[in-house]
């Protein structure tokens, strides 16, 4: 990607200005990323900002979808409509080689919110999950410059756990908009009607059941996150790190609230954000010991490290001599950690007695 490009830099100026006013969670965070995953990352996020509030909108229709799938499709030929946010992704796209289905994928999470769709089931949940979160954990995989399927997978599973969180944090306030995402069956399970319930959304003992089942599903979920960030770039670490922490910690935050996210919102405090960031910055060295207990990934993710592992994909090594240096540190701890693993294996299966 030509970052000295200028319409490129006006176009990034103005994703910035988008991101500063519409999501200041990210804004803060992307601060903490290196510039060279920092300015693709904004021009990701300011489209998915920009793309959700026309599918979040009241009067949001079939049409509206369709008009973001038309835009899609000309930002991946080349083309981008006269908007800075898909003229910027457009370019962002093309250097990283991320595949359609990741974008189109999410625009197909937003047409189900405007059906209003339920969910049966926690599995029918989280394909929905994979949609709006798991496709933009990909896509940060892959500017990060990580296309490894294990890699992809601990980042889907980030942003399922992170959509996981929202829901349970969000469950008044989607009520309000006459949307539930809670599983219908959970739901059914501690005798809630979904009907009823949202013609008077009230807290009580049954649905604190349902939102704390939710968190623990994401809680796991966020462990596994953890074991895919050592395998990022040294310097991406702690942001990632920082982000895992700080959205794990409003599920904490709902549970001091005793797991009423109807008539409270859970935040995390700015001095509760600081400690954790502080925490997150030993992610740079992190070598988590738990790696090889690593999960098959979730086969509502599949379909996007299917997609990426189609992708032709040729790296590049150019840029700063800080970038270069970056790449080197990253291919020798590869090397390092593949040594360690198959000391490990040979280990195993000396204890194994597959040895004489």
């Amino acid at each position: 990607m030509n970052r000295s490009s200028n319409h490129f830099d006006d176009d990034l100026n103005q994703c910035v200005e988008t991101m500063r006013d519409g999501s200041k969670s990210f804004f803060a965070a992307s601060r903490v990323l290196p510039s060279r995953v920092r300015d693709p990352a904004t021009a990701l996020y300011a489209f998915c900002r920009i793309t959700d509030d026309i599918a979040d909108a009241a009067d949001a229709t079939a049409e509206s979808i369709h008009t973001l799938q038309e835009r899609l499709t000309a930002i991946y030929a080349g083309h981008p409509g006269d908007i800075p946010a898909d003229r910027a992704l457009s370019e962002v796209v093309r250097a990283f080689d991320i595949p359609k289905e990741l974008p189109l994928a999410l625009i197909e999470g937003y047409e189900w919110d405007t059906q209003y769709r339920t969910y049966e089931t926690f599995d029918d949940l989280l394909d929905y999950c994979a949609r709006v979160a798991g496709t933009v954990g990909a896509m940060m995989c892959l500017i990060m410059g990580k296309r490894e399927p294990e890699t992809l997978a601990r980042a889907c599973d980030l942003g399922l756990a992170m959509q996981l969180t929202n829901i349970a944090r969000d469950v008044g306030e989607d009520a309000l908009n006459g949307r539930i995402y809670l599983p219908l069956q959970w739901l059914r399970e501690e005798g809630i009607n979904k009907e009823e319930w949202l013609q008077n959304p009230q807290f009580n003992e049954s649905l604190s059941r349902v939102v704390a089942r939710l968190l623990k599903e994401a809680d796991l979920l966020y462990k596994q996150a953890e074991i895919g960030i050592s395998d990022l770039p040294w310097d991406c670490r702690p942001a990632i790190q920082a982000a895992r922490l700080i959205y794990a910690e409003i599920g904490r935050e709902l549970e001091r609230l005793n797991l009423d996210s109807v008539s409270v919102r859970a935040v995390v405090s700015k001095q509760r954000k600081l400690v954790l960031l502080t925490q997150a910055a030993s992610a740079i060295i992190a070598k988590f010991s738990n790696r090889r207990m690593a999960k098959e990934a979730h086969c509502s993710i599949q379909f996007l490290i299917d997609a990426v592992s189609k992708t032709p994909h040729i790296r590049h090594y150019g840029g700063t001599i800080y970038e270069r240096l970056t790449w080197v540190v990253d291919l020798l701890e590869r090397v390092e950690e593949r040594k360690r693993e198959a000391e490990l294996s040979v280990e195993d299966r000396f204890q194994a007695g597959g040895f004489g």
